[in-house]
């Protein structure tokens, strides 16, 4: 079944369809307002509430965007308001143990996880608008529009946070800081 039948039938009620799109789109959603709130549990939960409010307001969607498109940014929203209201980012919970695997999948994880760990150091600032601009696709001026700045402000808050990016994944002989060497030998004596 296309995507387009799915949200009639969910528009229509059918818990079925819901489903489906809820199995077609969860790990984005969760990934996307994990990377803007930098804690696992409050993904999960801001997660859940982007569902809801994306079935209680699917009758608003016309689809002129891609529903995918209109979701994730519903789920931005959802956890920008959330930011908003809170004073202090939580801390980073620390991530599941993972299985010993190869070499080549070895480096994946590394790498993710540098990225991972360098992202969750930004400070919520730069965070936001890296993730927005960089993963997300969103435009200056969209950026400024959600998080009620300037797009020049915007602008420079991506040039500061790819910076900063910059020098955490640097080596750590580089004098930079950074959290490669220490990813690295974390996977190399199986601590993930």
């Amino acid at each position: 079944m296309e995507e387009r039948d799915l949200i009639a039938s969910a528009k229509a009620g059918e818990r079925w369809a819901m489903g489906e799109l809820y199995q077609l789109h969860a790990r984005r959603v969760y990934t996307v307002i994990r990377r803007l709130v930098g804690d696992d549990h409050l993904a999960e939960d801001l997660s859940q509430e982007a569902w809801i409010r994306a079935f209680e307001k699917l009758h608003l969607f016309r689809g002129d965007a891609a529903f995918g498109t209109w979701l994730y940014r519903l789920a931005t929203n959802v956890a920008l308001n959330r930011l908003r209201r809170s004073a202090r980012r939580r801390p980073v919970e620390s991530a599941a143990e993972l299985p010993r695997v190869s070499r080549a999948e070895d480096d994946v994880i590394v790498t993710r996880r540098v990225l991972s760990q360098a992202l969750d150091q930004l400070p919520p600032g730069y965070r936001r608008v890296l993730v927005l601009h960089d993963v997300e696709g969103w435009t200056h001026r969209d950026i400024a529009e959600a998080l009620g700045c300037s797009p020049g402000t915007s602008k420079s808050q991506l040039h500061k946070a790819r910076a900063r990016m910059r020098q955490l994944i640097a080596p750590e002989d580089s004098g930079n800081g950074g959290v490669r060497d220490k990813a690295q030998r974390e996977a190399r004596h199986g601590r993930r």
